[in-house]
């Protein structure tokens, strides 16, 4: 009876140490994730009562062109702004890790963006685009309509993005960086290896655990980027920048269609799990967890 007790309440003292994770993951992710489901099933303005439609509102969306058009130009966000930022990462990083004075330093530096409020810096990056008195006209001379030209307007978001967590990536790949061993490299160069081939056969293989990391974190805050465009264009010049998270806000608090904008989440939502389940797929017999 002592023996059959023991591995019972060992797990029960598991189950009671992962509780207050738990709770959390309960009432602050899988709840509000039910309630978005059900408002999706709904058509309410925020003020009549809801009304049962099923899925009328996920049928709408198949002919509404602003949904379509909006995923659209949130997969181009996506795709400039992704790779931007972990390749500028991983080269802030390997910079960093070379211990140059002032390193230290720098590293606070680019990691101060990133914990900075990004609707905050929205507005710093829109003075810094104005045509009239912003700083990079003023630099260069030139007038160039930056925020509303609709061929611009895209390409400025994305540097102010790419500028704000470029720090907050370059973090992550200098923890890697320091979890390689010393001994790998070394055994490397003494066979004959330049410091490119170093990179490309030992250093890169060895981050994977941390790109698959930095690139699934990424591509899950890019998609959901709205405070920054919010704060630049509001989703113009001509939906240039009308990603979908932008779409969302508008459907639900300028248009009142809760059940639409909740079936948009709810569509965002299963694209993040595709790529998400896609990602790990591809990065699982490509990674190495462990090195002995």
């Amino acid at each position: 009876m002592g023996s059959r007790g023991f591995p019972v309440r060992r797990t029960l003292t598991g189950y009671a140490f992962l509780a207050p994770s738990l709770l959390g993951v309960i009432g602050f992710l899988l709840v509000p994730v039910l309630v978005v489901i059900g408002i999706s099933l709904h058509r309410w303005d925020l003020v009549s009562p809801a009304r049962w439609v099923g899925l009328d509102n996920y049928a709408a969306l198949l002919d509404d062109l602003a949904f379509w058009q909006s995923l659209l130009i949130t997969g181009m966000f996506v795709a400039l702004v992704v790779p931007a930022q972990v390749v500028l990462g991983l080269l802030t990083a390997v910079l960093l890790d070379r211990r140059l004075p002032g390193s230290v330093v720098f590293r606070t530096v680019f990691v101060l963006p990133w914990i900075s409020a990004p609707l905050a810096l929205g507005v710093v990056w829109r003075w810094i685009f104005d045509p009239s008195d912003g700083a990079l006209n003023a630099f260069t001379g030139v007038r160039v309509e930056w925020l509303s030209d609709p061929d611009l307007a895209l390409p400025a978001v994305v540097v102010a993005t790419v500028w704000q967590h470029v720090g907050y990536v370059a973090l992550f790949f200098l923890a890697g960086l320091a979890g390689i061993p010393a001994q790998f490299p070394e055994a490397a160069r003494i066979d004959g290896a330049n410091a490119g081939q170093v990179f490309r056969r030992i250093t890169l293989p060895l981050l994977r655990p941390t790109m698959f990391f930095v690139v699934v974190t990424g591509l899950l805050t890019t998609f959901q980027t709205f405070d920054t465009v919010y704060a630049m264009t509001q989703g113009g010049p001509a939906g240039a920048t009308d990603v979908i998270a932008s779409l969302i806000y508008r459907e639900a608090f300028t248009n009142f269609r809760m059940g639409r904008a909740a079936a948009m989440s709810v569509v965002l939502l299963l694209l993040l799990i595709t790529v998400t389940v896609a990602q790990q797929l591809y990065f699982r017999k490509r990674t190495t967890y462990e090195v002995s």
